[in-house]
């Protein structure tokens, strides 16, 4: 894994983990778009609404990030049928305040998309959250324009593992036309690396998200600038 920075010594960096790239996917919540606040509100009011413990908001940034079935089983302990009330109820406040309430997209990842688009490299979303949900958040911030193909979970979770968001964003991919041989993917969380893995993809990690240290291992590469990350992808 490189790490690569704006400072003096990254050119070999970046020269070393520099490739052309055919396709590149991107996740959204902590890549493109800072989500954590209203996530992180919703989810408050949904813990409270079905009875159940509501953590503190550090804690509940680990939730921001992984398939919503699986923060409910691993961080709150639900059952598959509590589990499927508590979702029940967090969609219910999405539908009140939209997915686009309290996001934000991260500076400078607007325009590296647009450059990216521009470079002519076909550009797709895999994203663990609705797909519903990620088309209204970049439809809302205009950013729909920029991508070949937007993928997400299916609205009854079937899809929400990030290997399967990932194999789907792939398939759309290719069946649009797009040469998916040298693909890589951008995300901030182990899930994203362990996802784009299960289908030979490497993982560029952003430091600007909502994942530790620990969890870049297995990663191509980590950055901390979205200038570090075009010279990664567009040179």
């Amino acid at each position: 894994m490189e790490r690569v920075t704006d400072s003096s010594p990254a050119t070999t960096s970046i020269d070393a983990v520099h490739r052309t790239w055919s396709c590149v996917l991107f996740d959204l919540d902590g890549t493109i778009a800072d989500s954590a606040p209203g996530i992180i509100s919703r989810m408050k009011k949904t813990l409270a609404t079905v009875g159940a413990v509501v953590p503190s908001d550090e804690s509940l940034l680990a939730w921001v990030g992984p398939p919503i079935l699986d923060s409910f089983r691993d961080f709150a302990g639900m059952d598959p049928l509590q589990s499927q009330i508590a979702l029940t109820e967090y969609r219910r406040q999405v539908g009140i305040e939209g997915a686009e309430a309290g996001t934000a997209i991260f500076p400078g990842v607007a325009g590296l998309l647009a450059r990216i688009s521009e470079a002519g490299i076909p550009l797709g979303l895999a994203t663990s959250k609705p797909e519903s949900q990620a088309n209204a958040i970049l439809d809302h911030f205009n950013l729909t324009q920029y991508f070949t193909v937007v993928t997400g979970a299916s609205e009854d979770e079937v899809r929400s593992s990030k290997a399967d968001v990932v194999g789907e964003a792939l398939r759309r991919l290719a069946a649009a036309g797009a040469d998916v041989s040298r693909t890589v993917l951008v995300g901030d969380r182990l899930h994203d690396i362990e996802g784009a893995a299960a289908h030979g993809v490497p993982t560029i990690l952003v430091e600007w998200g909502y994942g530790s240290p620990a969890e870049a291992e297995g990663a191509l590469a980590v950055v901390h600038s979205v200038d570090a990350l075009s010279q990664l992808i567009i040179g």
